[in-house]
Parts: C-alpha cells; sequence; structure tokens
C-alpha cells in the first residue's frame, strides 16, 4: 500500500479541489427547463385564528402561475415525525398534525400560510405581498413552564394540554434514587439553562421539485442529510407518491448540523406544486427565512442534583428537564430529549442510580430538533456543571473529583440502559494534562492578574452514543425508521471501483475517508475508488448521515460489500491460478497462491470477471458488484477530556479564550487530518454556544434575534488555536473498523469546559458565583460579579 493512501493516513481531501475552485453542484446551481419560483408568505404573529386569505389581486399579478393556500392540501398528509414517545405513565406522547401550508391557525412566527408560484422570484415575491391576510391575534405561549400551567393558551386546540409527553427514565429506579438523596452526606444541586440556537449552515435549504407527466414521476432536488428517509416519508406519508415514481437527490450540501436532517413543508410544497403547475418549481431560502423556518437547537431548562457519600464517591443523580417542541414535532424531535439524552446521563462516572424525567413541551416557537450532537451536549453540560459545582463545594480537586469516580472496567453496563464496549477515560485525562500544562496555569493566572485581567481553567469529560442505531433497540424506543446502513460496490472490468452509499456528506470528507477504507482492503491507489452519495436512483436504501453514524454504520457496510467482492474475486483468482481458492491471499492489490510466487493483479481477475473465458460459467456468474446492509449491534462510545483557559475582564465581564485543548478516544482513525477538522469545526461551534449565540423570543412569540445583526455567530478572533489529539484509541470491538465517529465531539466537550472556566476565573477573585447561564455575554458577566 503506498505510504500516503490507506487507513490511517492523513489523505487530501479529494472535494476540496471542486469546492474550492467554483465547481460544487449544489442544489441552488440546479435550473430546470420551463421552472417557476416559489415565494411563501409567512405569518408575522405567532399565533392567531385564520378569519380569510384574499388571493384574487397576486392570482392576476404578471408572471403568477398560480397561488396555493392551506385549502388547496386539504386530503393531502402533514409532515410526519419519525420517532414516538411514550410516557411514564404508559401514554403516547401528543402528537399534532402539521400541515404543510396553514390550515385555520397560525403557530409560530414564520410559518407558512400562502405560496405564489409565478415565473421569475421577484414576481413571486411581489405578487406574494399582494395577498391580504386577515388573522385574528391570540395570545402566545412562549415560556415552557407557563405553557403547562392551568389554564395556559394551548397552541394545539385539538390537544389536552401544551405537554408532549412527560417521560421519565429509568422509572423503576425512581423510589431507589429519592433513598439515596435522603441518605446522602453531600448533595450538589443546580438550574441551569442551555440555551436555543439556531444551525445557520453556509448554505441555505433549497428544493426543486419535478414533475415528468408522461412517466407520472416525481423527483425532488433538496439539501439533505438523508434523500432516503426525505423520499420514504414524503412519498408514503404526505404525498402518496410510491416510492417507485419519486425520486430524492441531495447533491453537494454546504453544511448541515443536523438542521437538513429532517423533512420539511418546502420540500413537500415543491413536489406538489410541480405536478400541479406541470412544470419545476423552485424554492431557495433567505437568510431571514432560514432563522424562522429551519429547525431550531437545544432549548431545555434543567434542574439536575447530585448525590455523594462521605467519601465523595457518587450514589445518585437525579434530573427535571423542560424540553421545548416548539409549535410542531419535527422529524427527530422527541427523541433528543429523551432517548439522545437520558441514556447518556452517567457520563463517564460510576453513579449507581439515575434518574431522568423529562417534559416536553408545545410552544408557539419554530420548532426544535436536533442539533449538533443532539440531547449529548444536553447531558454533558448538565453533568459537568454539577460535578465543577460539587467538587467547589467540597473544596476538593475538580479533575481528582473526577478520577475517583470514572468507569474503570469495560464492557459497563451504566443504570440508564447502555452498555459502553471501551474506553479509557483516565488515558484521556492524562492526555489532557499533558497537553494543557496545567502545572504552568498557576503563572499564567498571575501573569494575567498583573494586567487586571482574572484568570480561570475550567475541564470537562464526556462521553456519547453514536452510530445511531441498531434498528431492533431504537425500534423499540419508538423510531418509526430502522438505523441500518448500505452500501454497493461495483468493479469495473478494469479495476476501478464504484461505491454507492446510502450515508450523505455534507462536509464530512466522506468521499476521501471512504476511499481509502476500501483502497486498504484491496490494496490499490485511492484515485481508482469513486465514492457515489445522495441520489435515491443510485443508491441502495440507506438512513443518512447524522449522529456521527458515517463510518462506523455506512463504513462498516461498505466494508461487508467490499468482503463479497474480495471472496468472489478469490474464486476467480484461483482459477486463474489453477489453485485452491483457500490458499488464495489478496495483498497489495494482487492475487497470489500462498507459499508461491504464482500472483494474479487485481485488474487481472476484474477483466476476468467481465471477459470470463478462464473460468467455467457454471461455477461462477460473470459481472463483480455486491450490496451489503449493515445493522450494528450496539451504539458506539466516543469519549474525551477537554480544557480551557480563558481571561475576563472585570471591567466589562469580557470573556476571551485564551487556550484550549481536547483529548478524544474515537477508536482507530482513518484520516486524522479530516477528525481534527472535524474536532476543530465542533469546538468552535460549543464556544459560539458557550459564549455568543443565543436564539431569543419575546412574549409576543416574536424573534428577537432574526437576523446576524442581531444573532451572533463565532468568528475567527473570537477562537484561539486548538491544541487537538486523538492518540488515545481504544477500538470499538463491535463494528469491523473498529472506529467510533468524532463529528459532534467537539461540540459536546465545549461549552461546559467554557462555562467551567469562567466559573473558576470569577471565584479566584473571591466573587460568590456558582453559574452563570449561556451564552457568557459581557452583561450576563459583569452582572454575575456584581451581584
Amino acid at each position: 500500500m503506498p505510504k500516503d493512501g490507506g487507513i490511517g493516513a492523513s489523505s487530501k481531501r479529494r472535494e476540496d479541489i471542486r469546492f474550492l475552485t467554483g465547481e460544487g453542484n449544489y442544489t441552488d446551481d440546479i435550473n430546470l427547463r420551463g421552472q417557476a419560483y416559489v415565494h411563501f408568505l409567512r405569518s408575522d404573529i405567532a399565533h392567531g385564528t385564520i378569519k380569510s386569505i384574499d388571493t384574487a389581486a397576486a392570482a392576476g399579478m404578471p408572471g403568477v402561475v398560480r397561488v396555493f393556500t392551506g385549502t388547496d392540501f386539504e386530503g393531502v398528509g402533514t409532515i410526519p415525525c419519525g420517532w414516538q414517545v411514550t410516557d411514564r405513565h404508559g401514554e403516547v406522547m401528543q402528537e399534532p398534525a402539521h400541515p404543510i401550508l396553514a390550515q385555520g391557525k397560525v403557530r409560530h412566527v414564520g410559518e407558512p400560510v400562502a405560496a405564489v408560484v409565478a415565473d421569475s422570484p421577484e414576481q413571486a415575491r411581489d405578487a406574494a405581498e399582494a395577498i391580504v391576510l386577515d388573522i385574528d391575534e391570540l395570545p402566545a405561549v412562549v415560556d415552557m413552564k407557563d405553557a403547562l400551567k392551568d389554564g395556559a393558551t394551548k397552541v394545539h386546540d385539538d390537544l389536552n394540554n401544551n405537554l408532549c409527553y412527560d417521560w421519565g427514565f429509568v422509572e423503576e429506579n425512581k423510589d431507589a434514587v429519592t433513598k439515596a438523596f435522603e441518605d446522602a452526606a453531600h448533595v450538589t444541586s443546580l438550574e441551569l439553562v442551555n440555551n436555543r440556537l439556531v444551525a445557520n449552515p453556509m448554505e441555505p435549504r433549497v428544493a426543486v421539485g419535478d414533475y415528468a407527466r408522461g412517466t407520472d414521476e416525481s423527483t425532488l432536488y433538496t439539501t439533505s442529510q438523508n434523500p432516503h428517509v426525505i423520499r420514504l416519508l414524503m412519498g408514503a406519508f404526505v404525498l402518496g407518491i410510491p416510492e417507485h415514481k419519486l425520486r430524492v437527490v441531495a447533491p453537494d450540501v454546504g453544511g448541515g448540523f443536523g438542521t437538513k436532517i429532517f423533512h420539511y413543508q418546502e420540500e413537500a410544497f415543491c413536489t406538489f406544486a410541480a405536478k400541479a403547475c406541470n412544470r419545476p418549481v423552485k424554492w431557495t431560502s433567505s437568510r431571514s427565512e432560514a432563522f424562522i423556518s429551519d429547525a431550531h437547537g437545544r432549548d431545555h431548562v434543567t434542574k439536575i442534583e447530585l448525590a455523594l457519600d462521605a467519601d465523595n464517591n457518587f450514589t445518585a443523580l437525579r434530573t427535571e428537564t423542560h424540553a421545548n417542541m416548539g409549535a410542531y414535532l419535527s422529524t427527530f424531535a422527541p427523541s433528543v430529549p429523551t432517548w439522545l439524552h437520558g441514556t447518556l446521563m452517567a457520563g463517564n462516572y460510576k453513579t449507581p442510580l439515575i434518574y431522568v424525567n423529562v417534559k416536553a413541551v408545545f410552544t408557539n416557537t419554530v420548532p426544535v430538533d436536533a442539533y449538533r450532537g443532539a440531547g449529548r451536549p444536553e447531558a454533558t453540560f448538565q453533568l459537568e456543571r454539577v460535578v465543577d459545582k460539587a467538587a467547589r463545594e467540597l473544596g476538593v480537586d475538580p479533575i481528582a473529583l473526577r478520577r475517583q469516580n470514572f468507569i474503570t472496567e469495560f464492557p459497563y453496563a451504566t443504570p440508564v440502559a447502555v452498555e459502553y464496549d471501551t474506553g479509557d477515560y483516565h488515558g484521556t485525562m492524562d492526555k489532557l494534562e499533558e497537553m494543557g500544562d496545567f502545572s504552568g496555569f498557576a503563572a499564567r493566572r498571575a501573569e494575567s492578574e498583573k494586567n487586571g485581567k482574572l484568570r480561570g481553567l475550567g475541564v470537562n469529560c464526556y462521553i456519547e452514543a453514536c452510530g445511531i442505531a441498531p434498528s431492533n433497540l431504537v425500534g423499540q424506543l419508538g423510531a418509526r425508521a430502522g438505523l441500518y446502513e448500505s452500501a454497493t460496490v461495483r468493479v469495473n472490468a478494469t479495476g476501478g471501483l464504484v461505491v454507492m452509499t446510502g450515508s450523505h456528506s455534507h462536509g464530512q470528507g466522506h468521499e476521501t475517508s471512504f476511499a481509502q477504507v476500501v483502497a486498504e482492503m484491496i490494496g490499490i491507489d485511492e484515485n481508482m475508488i469513486e465514492i457515489v452519495h445522495g441520489d435515491t436512483a443510485n443508491t441502495p436504501m440507506g438512513m443518512g448521515t447524522y449522529g456521527s453514524r458515517s463510518i462506523a454504520v455506512g463504513g462498516s457496510a461498505m466494508v461487508r460489500a467490499t468482503e463479497k467482492i474480495i471472496n468472489k474475486a478469490k474464486k476467480i483468482a484461483s482459477h486463474l491460478l489453477e489453485a485452491s481458492e483457500a490458499d488464495i491471499e489478496l495483498k497489495d492489490g494482487a492475487f497470489s497462491v500462498a507459499g508461491t510466487d504464482k500472483s494474479v493483479a487485481w485488474g487481472d481477475v476484474t477483466l476476468a470477471a467481465y471477459v470470463p473465458h478462464n473460468y467455467p460459467l457454471e461455477d461462477i456468474e460473470p459481472g463483480l458488484e455486491e450490496t451489503a446492509f449493515y445493522d450494528p449491534s450496539n451504539f458506539t462510545y466516543p469519549s474525551g477530556a477537554y480544557a480551557c483557559e480563558v481571561e475576563v475582564d472585570p471591567d466589562t465581564g469580557k470573556v476571551t479564550i485564551e487556550r484550549f485543548a481536547a483529548a478524544d478516544d474515537f477508536g482507530n482513525i482513518i484520516n486524522p487530518m479530516i477528525v481534527t477538522g472535524q474536532v476543530h469545526g465542533g469546538i468552535a461551534q460549543g464556544i459560539g454556544q458557550a459564549l455568543l449565540e443565543n436564539c431569543a423570543y419575546d412574549d409576543n412569540g416574536q424573534l428577537l434575534s432574526a437576523s446576524y445583526m442581531d444573532y451572533a455567530m463565532p468568528r475567527a478572533d473570537d477562537l484561539p488555536m486548538f491544541s487537538v489529539d486523538h492518540s488515545s484509541q481504544t477500538p470499538c470491538t463491535h463494528n469491523p473498523l473498529g472506529v467510533k465517529g468524532c463529528g459532534e465531539a467537539g461540540a459536546i466537550g465545549s461549552p461546559p469546559a467554557v462555562v467551567n472556566a469562567v466559573v473558576d476565573a470569577l471565584q479566584s477573585a473571591g466573587k460568590d458565583v456558582t453559574h452563570v447561564d449561556m451564552p457568557l455575554s459581557p452583561d450576563r458577566v459583569w452582572a454575575a460579579m456584581n451581584g
């Protein structure tokens, strides 16, 4: 194998050539012959009854093809939710209908009420402005706790109340947890907010619907992380299109961060309207639209309590969380605060008893769903903040308290229903202490004090569940689809390969790392391998990309398919070499007979597969193409330890991050450069949440942070140089690559490290501050310092 290729090499991302030279093919680059454009008229109030929609003037304006309202979708399915949660009382969650265009009421600012299809974007926009919309405004419910009070305004009149579900986990632990707290030598409690975020990917959402009347086939081009899931949800549950008559194509996608997982109203509308108008229909979101139509993230309010014995061992943990669902249930929304959050509350620690309660609440706000990390950051933030607070209350070193309670024996079954197969939490903490130069911190703090600044050091440990699956388990937990992955490997006659995957790339570098895996297995150059994804017509059924699952689940499917290819190729090679199949070995792109110098090149064997002159057809059918599906037996469990050093200006409250170190265990590494890039991006997003980003509503349900003028995204000068290491590797034991996933780690581990550092800085100056809610803006920090 060439030194610069294969597993473990930092091969340059092959996809970057087209991205950097402007040759990428994004959804907005797709323009079809005869295409029309849609502009959505969106509600500018959060809650109200639609009294009338007068479209007469709009329908007669130049270029208008057709005006649609909710009445056009009567009898059409509504946007489905892909996960059903059963609450602690055995009741199924309340699940309201989610229409493509509002019907009867509007329930959040930004909900589409009408849509104009016209010959140009400008004509569609002008006509939408001519629609006369009469809405009788109703009180909006925005605060989650207020939404649950008796007599609160209901977001959905047909539901019993605004409570989606009241989930308890593990319910049978509840009494034992209560007893452990009664017997505890020390109890630490903390109330905190995990602030609402807007994903803001570089590329906004786009949808292009097309319809072929002659074949009755529909095509949707869309910015999606999982085109097969969109085809399944939209075809079967919304528009009633048979899957063989519906093609979904997701070309290059410029960032997703979770918000492009979900099936949205605009995708269904464009597909429906293309058939109704008999011409292609295109929608490109503006940035302003994205703020009020893309699914938001996080938005939890939590009380967490930690019980310890007299020797500072963790004995029990319990949490009570209110989780905002927004006005409707987005595709994965119910799973995020429950199964993706509650099952991770053990963290890295051997706490014997845990109870998690989550109340999911409907409000008159944009729907909330998975955002990078999805439930895992929320769990880690709660846990790592309360552990740090406990250490300070007990007067012990925060790292020592963590080490004392680390899980050290694997596999380890947690009290919240998951089993960690491998890990070395002391190892990652050792690496972090080395990287972070903790022994030199006192001198750095003294130097900061000379300059009139307060310096703090915060640490944090995390574990996450990645490789979302297995299907039989998540099915029992409420998933309405399997979460396997697939791959088809097609070998050409001259030896090149096309690998078709159900996974999707939106910045992860799959075209490079997937090729490295297959190249390593066969022993050929990576450039002989093409990775195809994003088109349901050309790829096997797969569940897409999210939850750091692509290499663990999608990559494993590729391994299985490639193994089938190699096994068949060995049969052909055995005929060509006149040897027993059991004696055939594959190494460095050649088949050889063990113990001899007889060999045949990979290309000769693949040619023979398509020109079968040298072996009997009754033994082996021609061709070399195989498909495999992979459904893992367990999640993977990446883990790590992070450290942050900050300076705080006591006069203004401004926080500056001076140093940041991350030690991660991702199992085996396919491409170290890509892994480092993923961690960098995640840390930047986590720091954005910790210091800058906040999605804020007023009491009337108006989004106050609806543009970059008010929503602060992190910039380069907000970030230091990161010190990143992933040399601590405990391979996963249940997938063929031994990989764990890396895409979300940075966003999980960084927020608590930042907040812990700021609290440390303030306490070092004698300030009686135990917590500051994110984002730690200068005014919040200054207010905390000054009581």
